[in-house]
């Protein structure tokens, strides 16, 4: 087992890095330094959607804005909120056609920044009319797809082209959508009213339309799951077809079980009411993003028609509930940009998704979806990544993996344990729960994280309408007053811009870290139909079919020359298969042979030989008997 001791900053160093996260300079003007208006845009944009073209995947649009002469200057929105980078997929906007006073008018765009369009507005013209489409993926290599034969994922900023020089909340906008026939639609968007198959929605600002997409489709079924005179909270479930909206009642208890867990968590609600979109789908394009009063989700087919009560369900849901009060209410100051077009500083993203990291898994075994001994085996897995596969942390402190989502995008990378990618997450789950323990311990039980939810999160109820936003001495600071110590600012930092494991709260939770030669059912579940892991024996993962997908630095498979992306033919001169492999793991344990690998890279076929004898090792948790178990109370149903 390998362990990585804390190895702290120097203190002066420390000390700046403090000041450069505590206070962001969050950026007044666009990418061209033109400022940025919180005055109202002058009258309403008109924006109305086709989204029939399903064979073709074309969303075809036209905006109508009101303008006066001069130079007007259009944004395509770039940094795109829970991306936390700018992803905005500008190569899909096409047959750009821009026309005022009866003539076509011709646009530039600017060479300095792609996403924005120029326009010279002749005298006597007071609206543009502008047409375009957005050609969304047509295959996997294309981006994610959010078109199919049955549903479809409509996202208000790949369809819009914003004035400039204004704040996104002081544009007002009122869209309209055609579906196919006989569609039903969902979204936090009021609707207006309803011509056969077009949708027109309520008039609302830019920020409150990106902020509320849609999900459609054929097969619908909505599911209420706050109590009646309460805030409402839906259930929107799409699917690929109509038997895969049928759920257990006992399920769906469980979601609503997630609603009340959170209002019993936090205290407050921030919006007016609540819709979770929700594809059970194994072709609409996998999907997890917040919002402030709604969230896209999605999940295989048979999250229904296969729900396992003992293993229960993912924490997607209640991750991104939870985002409705932390990263889109509470947001870090860095990311709250007066449009999409400036760039967003995502320092404080430990916060951000770190603590949603920790309350999903927290409120999913409140409620159920996830039950305790699966909630207990989920988080043995990421204690072991924090243990045991991370050597990145020897170069990279968890504050350096908040830039991954501008540096990375999210593609995938060969050696992730030692490049680390987005690790705020999980590393920000690890951090959370020792705070969590920390606040437990030293109170006496008498207070917890829950504290710091409900001080932090909790607050205003009912207000949603614009973010609150704050930086790293407010994290510290209601710490302090939740469970005063004079160094929550030092505990943070030690965790964010040090080089330590971060598993430091399993144990003072009352349960270390072991492995055991059978997996967990959890574990099963986890795995079945993405190949194998021996990542923490042999230090390896492969796919179904014996593609490596990932190598451990410095574990016994990448001492012996295995690399990503190599295919493994055969395990001591057998066929591979993950049976063969687990099954010679066994033998080596009590052998005197290494493992030997035919493995193939492009077109060159080889023998590697791995030294290894440990047996097979996953992940699981184990109570310390004589000490407190703070995992249990944490996991609980609040009453």
């Amino acid at each position: 087992m390998r362990s990585n001791r804390p190895v702290l900053l120097g203190m002066a160093l420390m000390a700046a890095i403090a000041m450069a996260q505590a206070a962001p300079d969050v950026p007044t003007t666009d990418a061209r330094g033109v400022a940025i208006s919180d005055v109202a845009y002058p009258g309403t944009v008109q924006l109305e959607v086709d989204a029939t073209d399903l064979g073709q995947r074309v969303f075809r649009i036209r905006q109508t804005v009101p303008v006066r002469p001069g130079l007007q200057r259009f944004h395509y929105p770039a940094w795109l909120p829970g991306n936390h980078a700018p992803t905005g997929a500008i190569e899909k906007l096409a047959g750009l056609v821009v026309s005022g006073g009866g003539q076509r008018l011709e646009w530039t765009r600017d060479p300095l920044d792609v996403y924005t369009f120029n326009v010279q507005v002749p005298e006597g013209v007071a609206e543009l009319r502008m047409d375009y489409q957005f050609l969304s993926p047509t295959d996997a290599a294309q981006g994610r797809t959010v078109m199919t034969p049955n549903m479809l994922n409509l996202q208000w900023n790949a369809m819009v082209l914003y004035p400039a020089g204004h704040a996104a909340h002081a544009i007002t906008y009122r869209a309209s959508v055609r579906y196919p026939q006989d569609w039903e639609a969902a979204s936090a968007l009021p609707v207006a009213r309803r011509d056969g198959d077009t949708v027109h929605y309520a008039p609302a600002n830019l920020e409150v339309l990106v902020d509320s997409p849609v999900f459609a489709g054929r097969y619908h079924r909505a599911f209420e799951l706050a109590d009646p005179g309460t805030r409402p909270v839906r259930l929107n479930v799409f699917a690929d077809r109509a038997k895969d909206l049928e759920a257990k009642p006992e399920h769906i208890a469980q979601h609503r079980a997630l609603v009340t867990q959170a209002r019993r968590l936090f205290g407050a609600e921030h919006y007016d009411r609540y819709d979770f979109l929700f594809a059970v789908t194994n072709q609409l394009g996998g999907i997890g993003l917040e919002h402030q009063r709604s969230s896209e989700n999605s999940e295989a087919r048979d999250y229904f028609s296969g729900w396992d009560p003992k293993v229960g369900s993912s924490d997607l849901l209640g991750h991104e509930y939870t985002h409705s009060w932390d990263g889109k209410y509470r947001r870090p100051a860095g990311l709250a940009t007066g449009h999409y077009n400036v760039p967003m500083q995502g320092g404080l993203l430990w916060v951000y998704e770190g603590q949603t990291q920790y309350w999903g898994n927290v409120l999913s075994a409140r409620a159920g979806i996830r039950p305790l001994d699966a909630s207990r085996d989920a988080l043995a897995l990421v204690a072991a990544t924090y243990a045991d596969n991370r050597p990145g942390l020897q170069w990279r402190t968890l504050g350096d993996t908040t830039n991954d989502p501008v540096i990375a995008r999210r593609r995938p990378k060969p050696y992730r344990g030692y490049q680390m990618s987005e690790d705020y997450y999980q590393g920000g789950q690890m951090l959370w729960l020792e705070a969590d323990v920390r606040i437990r311990r030293l109170s006496k039980g008498k207070r917890s994280l829950d504290d710091f939810a409900k001080a932090f999160f909790g607050q205003n109820d009912g207000q949603w309408e614009r973010p609150d936003p704050y930086v790293f001495e407010d994290v510290a600071a209601t710490l302090e007053q939740v469970q005063p110590t004079g160094d929550w600012a030092a505990f943070l930092r030690e965790r964010v811009d040090g080089r330590r494991a971060l598993t430091d709260g399993i144990e003072a939770a009352g349960w270390k870290l072991v492995y055991s030669d059978t997996p967990s059912a959890y574990y099963k579940a986890l795995m079945r139909g993405r190949g194998a892991s021996f990542i923490y024996s042999l230090g390896m993962a492969l796919d179904s079919a014996g593609k490596v997908t990932e190598v451990r630095w410095d574990s016994p498979a990448f001492t012996a020359g295995l690399g990503s992306g190599m295919q493994v033919l055969a395990v001591n001169d057998l066929q591979y298969s993950a049976e063969e492999l687990e099954e010679a793991v066994r033998a080596a344990r009590h052998g005197t042979q290494p493992i030997r690998l035919l493995v193939k890279q492009m077109d060159v076929y080889r023998t590697l030989t791995l030294e290894y004898r440990d047996g097979l090792r996953y992940p699981a948790l184990q109570r310390i008997e004589g000490t407190p178990d703070y995992l249990t109370p944490i996991f609980s149903a609040r009453k």
